[in-house]
């Protein structure tokens, strides 16, 4: 399973945990490329001609295109056509990763695990500052989220766990329908 980074590798084993799967015991590896830009190079190590194994994937909607050439440059030109990542086993996040998770768990919800990570003062400061108070609250968890260093990741964890499981976003559910 190819992704981005390592907050959407995090949330998936997260998820896959929380289902019940060990992931790695059925013989998939959620590999974080370090960048969409990259999908090339993974792609080709993994893909048809590379090491021939089914490849499935997670990525934000923003970004197809770059996930759509680098699919068909690694031997995939069904990646070109319109409609086909989801027939190939890839999902997209309507903007990323962080967007879907706030949509499927609410901003309350949010709010409620950064305060019990203990940095509810760290998110207050960020929404007082001049450039956020006219941002929706929802940018501002976006922005919480991805200001600092390791954060994403500590969050894709605390806020898939939180999920209802009737909420799972559907990306991340698509993926793990695939593998």
């Amino acid at each position: 399973v190819l992704v981005e980074g390592n907050s959407d590798r995090t949330a998936l084993l997260t998820l896959a945990a929380r289902t019940g799967r060990d992931l790695a015991a059925d013989g998939v590896e959620v590999v974080a490329m370090g960048g969409i830009t990259n999908t090339r190079a993974f792609a080709a190590r993994y893909g048809p001609r590379g090491l021939g194994v089914p490849l499935a994937g997670l990525y934000d909607a923003p970004e197809e295109t770059h996930l759509r050439r680098g699919l068909a440059a690694a031997g995939l030109p069904a990646a070109l056509e319109p409609g086909a990542l989801p027939a190939l086993g890839f999902f997209a996040c309507t903007a990323d990763l962080e967007d879907e998770l706030i949509r499927a768990l609410g901003v309350a919800a949010v709010e409620e695990v950064i305060a019990a990570a203990g940095e509810a003062r760290s998110l207050r400061l960020l929404a007082g500052m001049p450039a956020q108070r006219t941002w929706t609250r929802e940018a501002v968890l976006r922005r919480f989220l991805g200001v600092r260093s390791g954060r994403k990741a500590r969050y894709a964890a605390l806020l898939v766990a939180a999920l209802d499981p009737g909420r799972v976003p559907a990306p991340l559910a698509g993926v793990l329908a695939r593998v």
